[in-house]
């Protein structure tokens, strides 16, 4: 037996997470509560399939030849709430020669996510918000930890791929972009901003868990909206990709 843990599913042959084709694990559990998350089915630790790091391995190795242009990210849920069961996959994979990356809001404190952090090659961090006030009231928590989780990639020059979804009345303002993207120039680990339109794929899982869903009215963001917001980041000359 290796180290156990949770996992959601498994995506064998993913192209959006992280370079070239990937093999993705989903963990089990989340501390967040994202308005927008389409994959609330996630959130509670208990849930999901028992797995251990053996096994996944096994699984991984399998898909050897079709990853070879990408990797293995690990993504949730929050990876990172399994810290020992995540490093174990991230260091045998590194072993192994197959480039990792870890997808992640950085929201668990540096004391137990560092290790981890530091056994992979790339970090798809996720900044929700990085106004503090609107950053809880999308999700539940602070983002102190993300912007602590930022700060020690630039410090132990971890390559960082930075997520942020844009959710028009919420996160697709001029005023809140344009101090994130000053912000975020300021670090030299940041190799790219990857912005994600909202969208409701995932409203139907709300709906079968009976969790209330605050963003029924709200709508997708209109593609002038989108080239706007991504002129903000580029305009800092960070290099920026918009994920329609």
């Amino acid at each position: 037996m290796g180290v156990p843990g949770r996992i959601h599913s498994i995506e064998s042959f993913g192209a959006l997470d992280g370079p070239g084709i990937r093999y993705v694990l989903f963990l089990q559990g989340c501390s967040l509560r994202c308005l927008y998350c389409h994959n609330p089915d996630t959130w509670d630790p208990a849930d999901g399939k028992p797995a251990d790091s053996d096994e996944i391995m096994k699984d991984i190795l399998s898909y050897r030849s079709f990853i070879r242009s990408g990797g293995v990210t690990l993504s949730g849920g929050e990876p990172l709430l399994q810290p020992e069961f995540a490093r174990e996959i991230l260091l045998r994979c590194r072993e192994a020669g197959i480039h990792t990356a870890i997808d992640t809001a950085g929201s668990v404190p540096l004391s137990v996510s560092a290790p981890v952090i530091d056994a992979a090659d790339l970090l798809l961090l996720d900044i929700k918000s990085f106004d503090d006030a609107l950053c809880r009231e999308l999700t539940g928590r602070s983002n102190e930890n993300t912007l602590r989780t930022l700060e020690y990639c630039e410090k132990t020059r971890k390559p960082v791929w930075l997520r942020h979804v844009l959710v028009p009345g919420w996160t697709l303002k001029r005023e809140l972009l344009e101090p994130l993207a000053d912000y975020l120039s300021r670090f030299p680990c940041v190799e790219l901003v990857e912005l994600l339109p909202f969208h409701k794929m995932g409203e139907y899982k709300w709906r079968e868990l009976k969790l209330p869903y605050r963003l029924t009215d709200t709508p997708v963001p209109a593609h002038e909206e989108l080239e706007a917001a991504k002129a903000i980041f580029t305009g800092r000359g960070l290099k920026c990709l918009m994920k329609e």
